[in-house]
């Protein structure tokens, strides 16, 4: 209904088409279904959870799904698609103003705007940022001519990303000691390395997660210029789908550089100014050639080092996206540029909440839970946060989700299922804490952080079937000093104690 001066007036109205904003939207439209609840969102699709399956008390697996908003309204017919980006929040009164001129106001907004890439350099065509579909599909169109591309970043997409490049080289250069740093300590990726150097893999299992689809019709509609608006985070098996093969016909060639980071860029004319010399792609130790092929670009590593490429893939994590929301508002911002929240998912400013990559959680967490920019996470902040919204409107009190009880995630890597509980790295534990380890080479890599006897946290990759019974301990932290190493011992069978 119209407010004074034309504006739309509703009861709850929340910004973004991501996981975090479609769940909260869904939910509140389905606590309140004789409301309007506006969500504004600036692309055609949005994504939906499919398939949702909880696995265990707090670990869950669903599918992503881009779909077009009429979907949306169909299932819930009190939520009305706004299409068009937020240009100016006016907190004070309660009001959005959206790029396509408009004005809605609201009793209630909860932000859910996501994060953008954090790229190396802003506005090199070289260097081409991995967060979601749309620069999926550039990224796949540009390697169909690429010899040697250069991979920044040592998160999920990078991990991923190498993995599944074929046909091409790549230099992959992380800050870190160890691949995959976010999810794995270097025995993890000790454990996955041989997949990667592997030549010709096995045909990948089925996989069961999302698969995206950007349909030649929705291609038509989108207004030109539209493919630097902000898609939507991408998930495991992203990649699936898109073929991710080279100029060349062999399989896996990759080499890690570790401890560096990306030092300069320079496009082919400079380097030739310079009159530097770059590397070939490392066939051993020793080898230290200089590369006779003139590259269209050319990194220059913190350790010295200079190799020439076709491209550059930045997948060095995200930003959250406050732009637009910061002007004229006094948000408490967190220490990584989230909107910070409390634990009703309520930002610093009245009647404001935010959900999923844009917020911060500035509350108390327990000890084995830490926020992490995950799929995961948005969905159950968004739907968390739908019920501290109706809450609050209903003038009723409510107790923290148990989803915040526990850090969980389960996903996908090199074809192993990768589950990480609690303090899985040993994150903000000190040196005090030990680790137990079980590996069996190309079958399953087991780990559990240890602290007084309790266990903070746990990797488990291949079929391990010990994600409850692990998930158990760590929630009730019971004293296990009795067991000591044969904790992991495989002969025992642990559930029997513990279930």
């Amino acid at each position: 209904m119209a407010g004074p001066g034309g504006a739309a007036r509703g009861r709850f109205a929340v910004v973004g088409g991501g996981i975090a904003g479609v769940t909260c939207a869904e939910k509140l439209a389905a606590e309140f279904p004789s409301e309007d609840i506006f969500l504004v969102t600036a692309s055609p699709v949005i994504k939906a959870v499919t398939n949702f399956k909880q696995v265990s008390k707090t670990l869950e697996e669903f599918d992503v799904e881009e779909q077009p908003s009429s979907l949306l309204e169909k299932r819930y017919p009190n939520i009305r698609v706004i299409q068009s980006g937020v240009k100016q929040l006016k907190s004070d009164e309660h009001k959005i103003y959206t790029e396509d001129g408009k004005e809605y106001i609201y009793e209630k907004l909860c932000l859910c705007a996501g994060a953008k890439p954090k790229l190396i350099v802003e506005g090199n065509p070289y260097v081409l940022g991995i967060r979601d579909t749309d620069s999926a599909q550039a990224f796949q169109k540009n390697l169909a001519h690429a010899e040697r591309i250069v991979v920044v970043g040592n998160g999920g997409i990078a991990l991923e990303l190498v993995y599944e490049i074929q046909g091409c080289e790549v230099i992959w250069a992380i800050k870190d000691k160890a691949i995959g740093n976010t999810f794995f300590d270097a025995g993890a990726a000790e454990f996955l390395l041989p997949k990667l150097t592997a030549e010709g893999q096995e045909t990948p299992i089925e996989c069961k997660r999302t698969k995206y689809t950007v349909e030649g019709s929705e291609e038509k509609g989108r207004p030109t210029g539209a493919s630097d608006k902000l898609g939507s985070a991408l998930g495991p098996d992203w990649h699936e789908g898109l073929h991710l093969k080279g100029t060349k016909e062999f399989s896996h060639k990759v080499h890690i550089e570790i401890l560096c980071e990306v030092k300069k860029i320079h496009l082919q004319q400079e380097f030739i100014q310079l009159q530097w010399t770059s590397l070939t792609f490392p066939k051993g130790e020793k080898n230290v050639e200089a590369d006779e092929v003139l590259w269209p670009v050319y990194v220059e590593l913190t350790n010295g080092k200079i190799y020439g490429c076709n491209f550059i893939v930045s997948a060095t994590g995200v930003v959250p996206n406050v732009e637009p929301f910061l002007d004229g508002n006094n948000f408490a911002v967190g220490e990584d540029g989230g909107l910070k929240v409390d634990k009703h998912m309520h930002t610093s400013l009245p009647d404001v909440f935010a959900a999923g990559d844009i917020c911060t959680a500035a509350w108390e967490p327990s000890p084995v839970w830490h926020q992490m920019r995950l799929w995961t996470q948005a969905r159950q902040m968004g739907w968390y946060a739908a019920k501290c919204m109706a809450a609050d409107a209903l003038g009723e009190s409510i107790e923290m989700d148990f989803s915040f009880e526990l850090f969980a995630h389960i996903t996908k890597f090199f074809n192993y299922k990768v589950v990480v509980l609690g303090r899985y790295n040993a994150q903000g534990l000190g040196s005090d804490h030990e680790l137990i380890l079980r590996c069996t080479k190309g079958h399953e890599y087991v780990k559990v952080v240890m602290q007084n006897g309790r266990m903070m946290g746990a990797v488990l990759i291949g079929e391990t079937d010990l994600e409850e019974t692990f998930e158990n301990l760590i929630l009730n932290q019971m004293d296990l000093s009795a067991y000591g190493e044969d904790l992991l011992n495989p002969d025992i069978d642990i559930e029997d104690y513990f279930d």
